[in-house]
């Protein structure tokens, strides 16, 4: 593909993404195809090219039926996906430059942009200090939660874990509540499932008990186990609950615990001072992450991943061989983020978070956060006006659970119809036993009118 062929080309894809943002109110929020579907209607791989048109006819007869789709403003299911526009064209210019940026030395705009703006956030979020020049972008919270398991690992060894690996002593602690992550990461680092701990949480809060997670951490040590790695939680993904960051920071010190800081959803929401209370204890963590592909306006994959102690981080992944040694990286100069990840190569992310922040600003960020939580309170008031609904936990951000009070048939029959209906997509949680609809309000282009016709629906689906 010539330059000029590229340019016509690549206006017709444009046209047809902007199009397809105009009009995604139009198709129904969930895909309504049965499994196979789509590969049924797929043609085989042929010998000749150049047909960038069937391509695009392809998207409308093919790709647009079985796609859910995450940027209609009626999408209310698991967390936001927020592709905006503008970090869409910022994906374009990193797919365009087309760098690796494994190393310093092989595109330093990569690293120094990434690091750069890592740092700007610490102030704008209200983050520690102590997370200046840790700062680093992995492609999900996952993937932090991985990275931040093994540098746990490695420091509870005095540095053995290296070279040596477990010794099965070792133990993780999570909540009830806390995402699968933490536990899948303990898996691929070694330690299996017998060294994961779940402490179980506090039901009126959902918050972790720390009273519980006390005596369990005491009880290993006891038993000569050794405590690696606590992750709190600020925002689960059932309820958006809190866990006491600074009460389990307490506990983590008296242990020699890694204290990692899981808020992937709610970690943007810290750009607003109001907010900030929820992040209490942040200051003391080893390791904290937070989705912007979530709720900050950037096209997945992006999770900013800060930590305290970067070098314990690198010294645990760190591999030089020959082929990758160069003059900047002697020196001791530059930061190659080869050595912050699991993947020894990456993309330009950070062109995708800048160009989010050089269109909306801070400001326009904030608004977009602000806007949602207010639509989530609007909605918390109307089921608490309600005789047949109820909020199941408190409100958390802009994430409302909710029941019927006629028990959990009635609240996914609800459920159900909305789906059913296309013009909204809800997921469900179970809180203390108890079946609920997740409202997780967070797409750029929901307004008070598509959080009114979902309630309606709601209301309607359940019988009231």
């Amino acid at each position: 593909m010539e330059a000029e062929e590229f340019r016509r080309i690549g206006h017709e894809v444009v046209d047809w993404i902007a199009d397809y943002r105009a009009r995604v109110e139009e198709f129904p929020v969930r895909a309504r195809v049965e499994p196979g579907w789509v590969r049924s209607r797929l043609g085989g791989l042929g010998e000749e090219g150049g047909d960038f048109a069937g391509l695009l006819d392809d998207l409308e007869r093919v790709v647009l039926p079985g796609t859910t789709h995450w940027q209609h403003p009626g999408f209310y299911a698991y967390f936001p996906s927020n592709a905006s526009l503008p970090s869409v064209l910022g994906d374009l210019l990193s797919s365009g430059l087309g760098v690796q940026g494994m190393l310093w030395s092989t595109s330093p705009a990569a690293t120094e942009v990434e690091q750069h703006l890592m740092d700007e956030l610490v102030g704008a979020m209200g983050l520690p200090e102590r997370f200046l020049g840790g700062g680093v972008i992995q492609d999900t919270a996952s993937s932090a939660a991985l990275v931040a398991v093994l540098a746990a690992l490695h420091r509870s060894s005095g540095g053995k874990w290296r070279q040596s690996g477990v010794d099965g002593s070792e133990a993780v602690y999570v909540s009830s509540q806390t995402h699968s992550s933490i536990e899948r990461a303990a898996r691929v680092a070694g330690l299996g499932e017998q060294a994961v701990r779940s402490i179980p949480v506090d039901p009126a809060t959902l918050a972790m008990d720390v009273g519980a997670l006390a005596e369990r951490l005491r009880a290993d040590v006891a038993a000569g186990r050794r405590p690696v790695l606590v992750c709190a939680t600020i925002g689960t993904t059932g309820t958006g609950a809190v866990d006491p960051v600074r009460e389990v920071a307490a506990l983590c010190a008296e242990h020699g615990a890694w204290l990692h800081v899981d808020a992937a959803w709610a970690g943007p929401a810290a750009l607003c001072p109001e907010f900030r209370a929820l992040f209490d204890g942040v200051e003391l963590a080893d390791s904290f992450t937070a989705n912007a592909h979530k709720w900050m306006l950037t096209a997945f994959d992006l999770s900013l991943f800060w930590t305290a102690h970067p070098n314990v981080l690198v010294d645990a992944l760190t591999i030089l061989p020959e082929y990758l040694r160069n003059s900047a990286t002697e020196s001791g100069a530059v930061v190659d983020y080869r050595d912050w990840q699991i993947p020894l190569g990456r993309r330009f992310r950070a062109l995708k978070l800048w160009s989010v922040l050089r269109w909306y600003g801070l400001g326009g960020v904030r608004a977009h956060l602000r806007g949602h939580v207010a639509l989530a309170a609007l909605l918390e008031s109307w089921v608490e006006a309600d005789e047949r609904w109820e909020l199941v936990a408190p409100r958390s951000l802009s994430l409302v659970a909710i029941a019927h009070r006629d028990g959990d048939g009635a609240t996914r029959a609800a459920m159900d119809r909305v789906n059913a209906s296309g013009e909204a997509f809800v997921t469900h949680t179970t809180v203390n036993g108890r079946f609920a609809v997740r409202v997780a309000i967070g797409a750029e282009g929901t307004r008070e009118h598509h959080v009114r016709a979902l309630w309606e629906a709601l209301r309607a689906g359940g019988g009231s």
